[in-house]
């Protein structure tokens, strides 16, 4: 299979904690479906201390994985929310 695109997709989204809407991140998301998976390298901007919790209501929104051999946040099901 093929790694993700380093250059990627330009278009930017906030990602938003379900329980206390707190920002998590700035991302570069490809298509229109949902979020499952967050490639690292295409992370913009982080607002968390570890990547995997939120700051504000310590749930865990994410977990830590390899995908394609590229390091990626996999998403815990209706943790996060985009815009």
């Amino acid at each position: 299979m093929a790694k993700p695109n380093k250059k990627g997709p330009v278009r930017t989204v906030d990602i938003f904690c379900m329980k206390c809407r707190t920002q998590l991140f700035k991302y570069r998301k490809g298509g229109k479906g949902a979020l499952v998976k967050c490639f690292v390298e295409r992370i913009v901007e982080d607002y968390t201390e570890d990547q995997i919790h939120c700051q504000t209501c310590k749930i865990e929104f994410a977990r830590k994985t390899l995908i394609r051999g590229t390091p990626a946040l996999k998403i815990v099901g209706g943790k996060v929310n985009f815009k």
